[in-house]
């Protein structure tokens, strides 16, 4: 077996394999024997087929299998020879492969970009802020105040429905004079405002009074989940039963049980700390990303065309999607990514390749615990399916690491944090917000 190179150019390399003819005939000789004492074949006792007559009948089979394993082992031994690492899946072409017959060579093109060498940079010269927001009594009042609506009750009223209140009917919607599947229902109680009926329903529900009949029209929006209903205007025919007045939860002992604290003072403690929680979480992100930034700036190492181009069109193709969310299926014209889709490329695929270095340097893994977490996290997405999505997990390689790229990334990121230099700044949450909603507006 003998590897020639090609090509050398930047990331690119090019090689020649050649495994001969007699490597290939020792290969299939190897398998006809290893196979040769569980065999049966007419005329012949288990395990004394004649090796001859064996390589007549399976030999066409092995050799393809001999073929492939030859190059694989081959591409194996150049790998761990070179220590290159293929940014992407290798191209493998076989020469002359329609005109090959047994007896010849086997002569394999292989190219791939390798992965560039990154050297790391002292994470000790970068500096970065961290925003610090302490939770104010407003905040948390206000946190208090939104439980109390959460835990309010209704109460029997003699006027008109006015949004807030909550309308309690019977209701048939009709298409056409005709009822629809879905779209009746018995002593429904509705919040007026609340958006759980499609627009224009709840308000045609305003001023009526228990005892009331009235007829709403609305129209399903063009986007609506079932399409026999989508764009189409209906008429529900409502019959109200009760109009009730919402009452606010009295902020107390008794408020706080409802939601799992000990006391009113103890609620306002979990509230406080959950806010500094949602700060927290908030002034990371914002912090990740001027970290971010900082190493896009300062790091420079040549990048594989091969990954950019992939996330290049990954890019397009994404914004396409969310600027046509009518559009559920890949049935299109492709989309040419432009050159701000390539320069965000050129970002995402340098970061990506230096954390990813970065976190195998320093040997970052994601522990089972922490998989675990996440796939039941994901799951919650999916009531009344989680142990159905656990399994497909399980089974499913390119999901785990689709769950796995973000824990690790950013463990490498707070490691890198560890060593930088990072100073903390108190703002008010008005200013956080600010930096969010701008961090936002900007790609990532």
């Amino acid at each position: 077996m003998q590897v020639t190179e090609t090509q050398k150019d930047g990331l690119k390399r090019g090689y020649t394999i050649t495994v001969t003819a007699a490597e290939l005939a020792e290969k299939v000789d190897a398998k006809l024997r290893e196979a040769q004492p569980e065999v049966e074949l007419k005329g012949f006792r288990k395990g004394k087929v004649p090796l001859a007559m064996l390589k007549k009948q399976f030999g066409p089979r092995l050799m393809g299998e001999a073929m492939q394993e030859a190059v694989d082992a081959a591409m194996q031994q150049h790998f761990e020879e070179t220590g290159d690492r293929p940014a992407m899946q290798p191209k493998v072409e076989m020469q002359n492969g329609e005109e090959w017959k047994e007896g010849d060579d086997v002569v394999v093109d292989l190219s791939y970009e390798a992965l560039p060498e990154i050297d790391e940079p002292d994470f000790s010269g970068i500096t970065l802020e961290r925003m610090v927001v302490k939770a104010d009594e407003a905040a948390v009042d206000e946190a208090l105040e939104n439980l109390a609506k959460q835990a309010q009750n209704f109460a029997d009223k003699d006027g008109a429905a006015e949004m807030g209140d909550q309308v309690v009917f019977d209701f048939t919607g009709r298409i056409d004079g005709e009822a629809f599947e879905g779209g009746a229902a018995e002593g429904h109680a509705l919040v007026l405002g609340s958006g759980q009926f499609i627009p224009g329903f709840e308000e045609g529900l305003v001023g009526v009074k228990a005892g009331d009949k009235k007829d709403v029209t609305v129209t399903f929006p063009e986007s609506y989940g079932a399409e026999h209903l989508a764009g189409k205007e209906a008429v529900f025919e409502c019959d109200v039963k009760e109009v009730k007045a919402p009452e606010a939860a009295e902020l107390n002992d008794e408020l706080a049980s409802k939601f799992g604290a000990e006391s009113l003072e103890a609620l306002k403690g979990q509230i406080r700390e959950g806010l500094e929680g949602e700060y927290a979480q908030a002034s990371r992100a914002i912090v990740k990303r001027g970290l971010l930034d900082k190493l896009d700036s300062n790091v420079t190492f040549e990048l594989p065309e091969s990954l950019v181009d992939a996330e290049a069109s990954q890019i397009a193709h994404q914004l396409w999607h969310d600027e046509h969310p009518e559009v559920h299926d890949h049935n299109h014209d492709s989309i040419e990514p432009s050159e701000e889709h390539r320069k965000l490329a050129v970002r995402r695929v340098k970061l990506g390749l230096l954390l990813a270095e970065v976190g195998r340097k320093a040997e970052v893994q994601v522990s089972d615990a922490e998989m675990t977490q996440a796939i039941l996290q994901q799951a919650r997405q999916y009531p009344g399916q989680e142990r159905e999505f656990f399994e497909f997990v399980q089974k499913n390689p390119q999901m785990q690491q689709q769950l796995r790229a973000p824990i690790f990334e950013d463990k490498v990121v707070d490691m890198i944090l560890g060593k930088a230099e990072v100073t903390e700044k108190e703002v008010n949450k008005d200013d956080l917000k600010s930096a969010l909603d701008a961090l936002e507006d900007e790609p990532a």
